[in-house]
């Protein structure tokens, strides 16, 4: 669970990266608490899609996005919640990847003790806004890398034999719904709630 990423496996066409990163896991150091959760859950997002938030060009906002692969991405949203994102693809050109889901592997009560409106494991991690607040992850860890930070960082895993890779519409957008560049770890019951596009 400790093996870290080559910054070539980010430096990929996004839909591809987020794919491919199911199965692997998101680490987070406190250093009085450290958290681990099994990525189930992913988004692809880019540049050309009207869903992005690079669509309209760069911005002081999302200038992370288009710059060096395997960064985080942190945004803030509807006023209270936060979201993470793994950059992807080359400099220059904006895309990344929303993590939507884990599934919570250790630091659960930790995790518990930030998200106090959930009662179990399953309800923990099971969304973009509740992973962000259950590891703790604020535009403070904007701009982040993934790759060689012992703050936030993410290390390999992969699918197990059983399981399946689900590939949907995504979720919560009204533009360029039709993309199906959401994909999940089939039945796994921490998968968020979430209902596709169509």
């Amino acid at each position: 669970m400790e093996k870290r990423f080559e910054r070539s496996f980010f430096e990929h066409d996004v839909v591809k990266a987020a794919r491919g990163l199911l199965g692997s896991y998101l680490h987070r150091n406190l250093g009085d608490v450290e958290f681990a959760g099994r990525i189930v859950e992913t988004e692809a997002y880019h540049q050309s899609d009207p869903a992005s938030h690079t669509y309209r060009g760069m911005t002081e906002r999302n200038k992370i996005m288009f710059g060096e692969a395997g960064f985080s991405y942190v945004y803030f949203t509807y006023g209270m919640h936060y979201c993470m994102n793994v950059v992807t693809g080359f400099s220059g050109r904006g895309e990344a990847i929303l993590l939507r889901a884990l599934e919570p592997v250790s630091g659960t009560k930790e995790m518990f003790r930030r998200r106090k409106k959930a009662k179990t494991e399953i309800d923990l991690l099971s969304g973009p806004a509740k992973l962000c607040e259950a590891f703790s992850i604020t535009r403070e860890q904007n701009g982040i890398d993934l790759i060689t930070s012992d703050e936030l960082f993410l290390t390999r895993g992969a699918l197990k034999k059983a399981e399946k890779v689900k590939v949907t519409t995504r979720v919560g957008i009204s533009v360029a719904i039709d993309k199906e560049w959401r994909f999940c770890i089939k039945d796994n019951p921490f998968v968020s709630k979430g209902k596709p596009s169509f």
